[in-house]
């Protein structure tokens, strides 16, 4: 009876208790996605626009869910002989880059709900829901194994939906790059995770760093190869540079929306990872991810701007090209307080959310433009932008701030004052030659930035043009229909983003203060 009764308590020993509102932002989205697609088998296909509402409202219920996780403090998963160890956090940096991770997937979702004829309906939401559902895991991974499943969770639909366009090279072309170039910066990322395992003897993120502070001489070296090599993966995800290359390509090739999806989503998803491994798993190796990340924000602020300013100077130059290089730039300037937290300690990360949240609000915005300006002008170069002030004054507006505050001029005041953010803390963490890399970063970006918002604004081209781009249309087969009139979901997204921007520009403070708070 006694080894009964032993066996019993500890067998309920075992047993997990979910914290259900803890997980349901993740669990809402990847449950929706399933919805979707057993639902696709039965809707006909007059009525498969539906799916994408329902996509939306899943998205919307899964925002909501944060508003009882904003105190920060529930956690699930954990180990029975010891409650503090979980692989399951819902902390204050969860809930931030949940809602900039499902935000983003939400406006994208409306950019596809305007135009989805060229794409399967059905599997589109439900690799985007899918993707979306691993990208609001990932912040929230307290241990390696969580970690790595949540990036491939959010990576592999991303792969499909990259070459979704049936039929097109360059879709499926860009699918390929983007696939084999992923695949390998995982086996990367998968060889460090196993050498910090064999270094430490665990997974969880707060052991790994307790067991680091010990590690034998003998395997000093083999636990910092771990820590560098760990890395690579969340720098694939953050485009960083030298794993940037697959973006210019996969942004041109994939749909408008999906590259939108990546420029953001994606992003949150490489940044988030970068700074869980780095503040709470690795924070005894600062030594060694430190100057490497440094030297990362650097390379890819210099090579996204020179790239960008190169591709401004051509003559055919594509809109979607100079915003994914511009992407590049951008997560330059994201990687400094990353950088900066292994002079100055963990406090600094909260500027590079506050950055991220500025960076995803306007990008998408910009985005959501080019989206559509493509349903008259396919093929989306910078040419095709001008004298839209005359045709579509506000939209012109609305693209002319999001540009600035991309550069950071007034009166984009949220995109000025976050990268004063940065630059403070790079100087206060000893980066002065960090700041001054910036610096020089910076104006070259407002060449390009202003050239384009001067487009906006030119007189019209004459009619010899007009008809040059409409031939261009029936000549790459692209089948498009010409409309001069905007849907009103990729209307909303316009809207929206700008409403965000301007009251962010107004009240920057909403966004600032996480740069001073400490977010674990």
């Amino acid at each position: 009876m006694t080894v009964a009764a032993e066996s019993a308590a500890s067998a309920a020993s075992l047993v997990q208790s979910v914290d259900w509102l803890a997980i349901a932002p993740p669990t809402i989205t990847a449950a929706v996605g399933l919805i979707v697609l057993v639902a696709d088998l039965f809707v006909p296909e007059h009525r498969k626009r539906l799916l994408g509402g329902v996509a939306i409202t899943g998205l919307v219920a899964a925002i909501v869910m944060l508003v009882p996780l904003r105190d920060g403090d529930r956690s699930t998963f954990c180990l029975t002989t010891d409650p503090g160890v979980c692989s399951y956090t819902a902390d204050h940096f969860t809930v931030i880059v949940q809602l900039l991770v499902l935000g983003g997937a939400l406006l994208t979702a409306l950019l596809a709900l305007a135009d989805t004829r060229q794409l399967p309906v059905g599997e589109f939401w439900f690799l985007l829901l899918s993707s979306a559902a691993g990208a609001a895991l990932l912040p929230a991974s307290r241990d390696l194994a969580t970690l790595v499943v949540a990036l491939e969770v959010a990576s592999l639909p991303a792969f499909a939906l990259v070459g979704l366009k049936r039929g097109d090279r360059l879709s499926s072309e860009a699918a390929l790059k983007f696939f084999l170039s992923s695949v390998t910066a995982t086996a990367v990322m998968l060889l460090g995770v196993s050498f910090v395992y064999v270094t430490t003897g665990t997974l969880h993120l707060t052991r790994i760093a307790a067991a680091l502070d010990h590690v034998p001489g003998r395997l000093d070296t083999l636990a910092a190869a771990g820590v560098a090599l760990t890395l690579v993966g969340f720098a694939f995800k953050a485009a960083a540079a030298p794993f940037h290359f697959w973006v210019p390509d996969t942004y041109v090739g994939a749909p408008l929306p999906v590259a939108a999806y990546l420029s953001v989503v994606s992003k949150a998803v490489g940044f988030a990872g970068l700074i869980l491994v780095t503040v709470i798993a690795f924070p005894g190796y600062a030594h060694v991810w430190g100057p490497v990340l440094a030297v990362l924000a650097a390379l890819t602020m210099t090579v996204g701007n020179v790239a960008a300013l190169r591709q401004s100077a051509t003559r055919a130059r594509s809109a979607v090209r100079l915003l994914a290089w511009s992407s590049v730039a951008q997560a330059g300037y994201l990687l400094v307080p990353i950088a900066a937290a292994a002079y100055a300690g963990g406090d600094r990360i909260g500027s590079t959310v506050a950055y991220a949240l500025m960076y995803a609000v306007v990008n998408l915005g910009a985005f959501a433009v080019a989206a559509l300006v493509a349903r008259t002008k396919p093929l989306n170069r910078i040419s095709d932008y001008r004298g839209l002030a005359a045709q579509r004054p506000l939209v012109a507006l609305a693209m002319g701030f999001f540009l600035l505050c991309l550069a950071g001029l007034p009166p984009g005041v949220i995109g000025l004052f976050a990268k004063v953010t940065i630059f403070s803390v790079a100087v206060d963490a000893g980066l002065g030659w960090l700041a001054v890399v910036m610096a020089v970063n910076v104006v070259i970006a407002l060449y390009y930035y202003l050239q384009w918002t001067a487009v906006l604004f030119r007189a019209p081209e004459g009619q010899e043009d007009q008809e040059e781009g409409a031939g261009a249309v029936e000549v790459t087969g692209h089948g498009e229909l010409v409309t001069h009139e905007a849907p009103a979901a990729l209307t909303v997204a316009i809207v929206m983003t700008a409403v965000l921007g301007i009251i962010l520009s107004g009240a920057p403070q909403l966004v600032l203060r996480f740069a001073a708070i400490s977010l674990f």
